[in-house]
């Protein structure tokens, strides 16, 4: 029974109903019934030619997805030394090293076979706090997972069938933890929540099975749609929020439910005072509210009553509090919210401190303390990248993000500007890819193979303003950015629509790559290229042998306008207009380029016009009248004969040379978008099909109609490009609707992080910070060795260097090599060799070998073996020293000196002016104490803080 609850878990979706038994005795009309919606979902695929379905179903085709961008409204778990924090990140809990910002695991529930993880996400995670090595996480598909994350091991599975929002715990409960649930309301009420006390012992207990029912759950208490959920440090209180009320239980009497205190504000954060029996919530409207209302007195009270409680009120911010926190010592309160600025206020005086531009709004907060480090505060930005703030400098130490979102994802509200675009480009030369950054007016360059945020490029400098009053602020906004074949160029549009108060903005700003720096340099601007219309599109020439670069925009003034470089003998050279032409006042909505830049195509709204881009002269002029309108126009092939015209749901394929359609397809969908092949006669075409989060992808060839293969997957897509980082025959690369980062082509393998498994986390992995004394002093000599030292390293890693490598070693400069207290014991022992000791056999010891006479004391001791020494031979070495060492007399002591100064000396002179010579080899006894002779010179105080002159002599 507690292996098939399991897998109802894993094999159904988010539960709709508490009516579970129907779900068991339904399980074959679901299977019936997802094999129905398959056949369904292919339906729309047999509509087109049967030789072009068969293709469809083919396994060669795949995608995979490079990188994920999920934003987590759960605050950061630090582990209780510091060095790591738990993120969830969808279906699984990554683990982060707070120093490097690397992801060094992944914990991931395993899955059956087909199950889609979308539908089962982890909401909550606690640590055990009975086990600090375990973390006890919860999903929305109602399970509760106990892991080792040292080991990485799943321990343990509890199967609660209700959706999960929030998990707290504490070690006055054993074995027991509190979690928010939410269940369908009465007559489609919506859905409520109800807090259960769930304890982690099987109901099973002789079961093998890692999954197993709960033995006892208990029902606290109800709320509606829980915000937050969480323990006093004591443990004598169990708190909640939800909508306008905080809900307050006593842990001696949870028997009783909760007591509800009502805010005038809906609440949106939680958090408890570390110290004191109070806690604080942020609101909608931005104001923190420390509620006082847990005494002795509320025990006795009625529960289930809603009251008013005394509250303490601070407000500075203009829009609802993401996040609040309090410092270790309860000292300090921390708030952040859409502003993107952290608040820090001073509770015993009301004063405040801020961390201004922190680059994004801030969903969460954490504080840490590393073991021998300072406080610091985790901001977990909207964009999906983690802040570190010392508590100390209130500044910025280090940011980690692997992929920013686009604040229209991140806001859920699509942009108000017409026709919007998604910049997306491959730049060769670095292997990296140009996105959409988390603020519009930005560009993020991407490294997939490293999965590393290489940089950002600010396009058009704007305030990080949040919103005026409740009215979003319009930016200029990045629309295209395209690069040149070389990959030298890069070509951005940014345009703000006008309103009442702003007036209109477009720009087309041309930026040089310095292959040096490894930046983009800001090399023309130009205002308004097409007036106070928009512009529709951009393409670069290929700039071949005879063909100068050239660059093409089309505008909706109905210009199609083209931009050459000029070069100027004494200063930069720059880019201007070359020349505008249009055609019968047609606005045109794509350009693109012949591969030997000897041909431009324009595609206007009823026909395609190919013009010579030296002479501007209309060439040829393609129409067709059952295709509807044209929407773009691509050549296809490494000779370009061919021109692929799509419109939006009929592609025509044209033959340049022979001037006539050589096939026309019907897409069962909207075409989305047109990728051709670089090289070869073969193009993909991205529709829409079914439902809206669902596209068909199909590769077609210019010798037929018929599709090489298709393949249908559950993405929408913003944009898609050609993304040639890949080995495979036709590849492509797409930012889905969801802001995901994905790569379609044949067998694609992408190299995943080392931490995107489930791995054994070593206890030493993460290098440690230095304190402040050893920023001042230096580290101790004394001190432990750092993480992964010698004795721990590989053989091949710690071996010394010898011969042909050790004279390389200081051949690089200074400031490139490590330490030389890395380098010494390991460079030495490549020179320096130990003795071997020679074994003698047993023969050779007893004939050559004299043996000591017994009267003669033993000058030397063997390792090997020990001997007993007696009173006598004892006796006899005291009086040894009685008779030949304390009777001799020194000719002149020579006076100990203590911090510098000679004792017995006034102001650091010695009461004789000139010592007397002493012979060398000669021992100065003074008080039985042995004093190495020193050499004829008079005798000179020692001061600290001075360095001794060398020798001239």
């Amino acid at each position: 029974m507690a292996a098939s609850g399991v897998r109802q878990a894993h094999e159904i979706p988010l539960p709709q109903s508490p009516a579970q038994p129907k779900a068991h005795k339904s399980a074959s009309s679901r299977k019936a019934k997802g094999k129905a919606k398959e056949q369904s979902a292919a339906a729309p695929k047999r509509r087109v030619p049967p030789p072009a379905a068969q293709p469809s179903s083919s396994p060669s085709w795949d995608w995979a997805s490079l990188t994920d961008s999920l934003v987590s409204s759960v605050p950061p778990i630090f582990t209780k030394d510091g060095s790591h924090f738990f993120s969830l990140v969808g279906s699984s809990v990554r683990i982060y090293a707070a120093t490097t910002g690397k992801v060094v695991s992944t914990l991931s529930i395993p899955r059956p076979a087909g199950y889609d993880d979308a539908s089962d996400t982890v909401t909550c995670a606690v640590l055990n706090p009975h086990n600090a090595f375990q973390l006890i996480t919860g999903s929305s598909a109602g399970s509760l997972a106990v892991w080792d994350f040292l080991e990485a091991t799943l321990l343990q599975i509890i199967d609660i069938s209700q959706p999960i929002h929030h998990i707290c715990a504490h070690e006055n409960f054993k074995d027991s933890v509190f979690v928010s649930v939410s269940r369908p309301g009465k007559k489609g009420g919506g859905e409520h929540g109800i807090v259960l006390q769930v304890s982690l012992k099987p109901a099973e207990v002789a079961s093998q099975s890692t999954a197993q029912k709960s033995s006892q759950i208990t029902p606290v208490g109800k709320m509606r749609q829980p915000v937050g959920l969480t323990f006093s440090p004591n443990g004598a209180w169990l708190v909640g929020i939800s909508g306008h009320k905080a809900y307050v239980a006593s842990s001696a009497a949870l028997s009783s439910g909760f007591t509800k205190y009502v805010s005038p504000e809906r609440l949106t954060c939680l958090a408890f005072h570390p110290t004191e029996e109070y806690f604080a919530t942020g609101d909608e409207k931005g104001c923190i509210r420390l509620w006082y209302c847990l005494n002795d007195e509320q025990v006795h009270k009625p529960v289930g009553v809603e009251k008013k409680s005394q509250t303490a009120i601070m407000h500075w911010h203009a829009h609802a509090v993401s996040s609040v926190a309090f410092t270790p010592n309860g000292a300090y309160l921390l708030s952040g919210g859409e502003e993107s600025v952290l608040v820090i206020w001073q509770l015993h005086t009301g004063k405040r401190e801020f961390v201004p531009r922190v680059g994004s709004p801030i969903k969460t907060i954490s504080v840490c303390t590393m073991t021998g480090g300072e406080e610091e505060y985790l901001l977990g930005l909207a964009d999906a990248t983690y802040t570190f703030i010392g508590a100390a400098s209130l500044k910025i130490s280090r940011s980690y993000s692997r992929l920013k979102l686009d604040p229209t994802a991140i806001h859920n509200a699509p942009s108000t500007s017409r026709n919007s675009q998604t910049p997306l480009s491959v730049h060769t030369l670095t292997s990296t890819l140009i996105l959409p950054s988390s603020h519009p007016s930005s560009l993020q360059i991407y490294s997939p193979i490293s999965s590393t945020l290489i940089s950002e490029l600010e396009v058009s400098p704007s305030n990080r303003v949040s919103r005026r009053d409740e009215k979003p602020l319009e930016p200029c906004r990045v629309e295209q950015a395209i690069l040149s074949p070389s990959g030298d160029w890069l070509a951005t549009i940014d345009a703000r629509e006008g309103d009442e108060d702003l007036h209109g903005e477009s720009y087309l700003k041309i930026w040089w790559w310095d292959r040096k720096a490894g930046f983009w340099i800001l090399n023309t601007r130009v205002d308004r290229p097409h007036g106070l219309q928009k512009v529709t599109d951009v393409a670069f020439s290929p700039g071949s042998e005879g063909h100068p670069l050239f660059l093409a925009t089309a505008g909706g003034d109905g210009n199609a306008k083209t931009w050459r470089l000029h070069v100027a003998k004494d200063a930069e050279d720059f880019w201007v207009a070359r020349s505008s032409f249009n055609f019968q006042n047609e606005i045109p909505s794509h350009v693109s380029w012949s591969p030997d830049g000897s041909l431009l195509a324009v595609t206007l709204p009823h026909r395609t016009v190919l013009f010579d881009p030296s002479t501007n002269l209309v060439r040829h002029t393609l129409a067709s009248p059952e295709c509807g309108d044209f929407k773009a126009s691509h050549f296809i092939g490494k000779a370009g004969r061919y021109l692929a015209v799509a419109g939006p749901v009929d592609l025509v394929l044209w033959d340049l040379v022979d001037q006539r359609v050589r096939w026309h397809h019907k897409s069962p969908g909207p075409i989305r978008a047109l990728v051709s092949h670089p090289r070869e006669d073969t193009f993909a075409v991205v529709s829409s099909v079914g439902e809206r989060v669902k596209s068909r992808i199909a590769l077609f060839s210019v010798n037929s109609v018929k599709a090489i293969k298709a393949l249908t997957v559950p993405l929408n897509f913003r944009n898609v490009a050609w993304y040639p980082l890949v080995p495979s025959t036709f590849s492509l690369v797409a930012i889905t609707h969801d802001w995901r980062l994905v790569v379609l082509g044949d067998n694609v393998s992408v190299a995943k992080d080392d931490g995107a498994v489930s791995r054994a986390m070593m206890t030493d992995s993460a290098p440690q910070r230095r304190t402040l004394f050893q920023d001042i002093f230096g580290k101790s000599a004394f001190g432990e060795q750092p993480s992964g030292s010698r004795s721990d390293l590989p053989a091949s890693t710690a071996r010394p260097w010898t011969g042909h490598d050790a004279s390389q070693v200081f051949d690089k400069a200074a400031y490139q090599m490590p330490p030389l207290e890395d380098l010494f014991d390991s460079l030495m022992a490549g020179f320096l060799k130990p003795r071997e000791i020679e074994v003698l056999p047993e023969s050779l010891e007893t004939e050559d070998v004299e043996m000591a006479d017994d009267s003669e004391p033993a000058l030397l001791a063997s390792a090997g073996g020990s001997r007993q020494v007696d009173e006598a031979e004892m006796g006899a070495m005291v009086d040894l020293f009685k008779s030949h060492t304390l009777k001799a007399k020194a000719t002149q002591p020579v006076p100990s000196r203590k911090n510098g100064v000679t004792n017995g000396a006034a102001n650091g002179k010695t009461p004789h002016s000139h010592s007397t010579p002493v012979r060398q080899n000669q021992i100065a006894v003074k008080k039985d104490v042995l004093v190495p002779a020193v050499a004829d010179t008079p005798s000179i105080p020692m001061v600290n803080g001075k360095k001794r002159k060398k020798s001239m002599g």
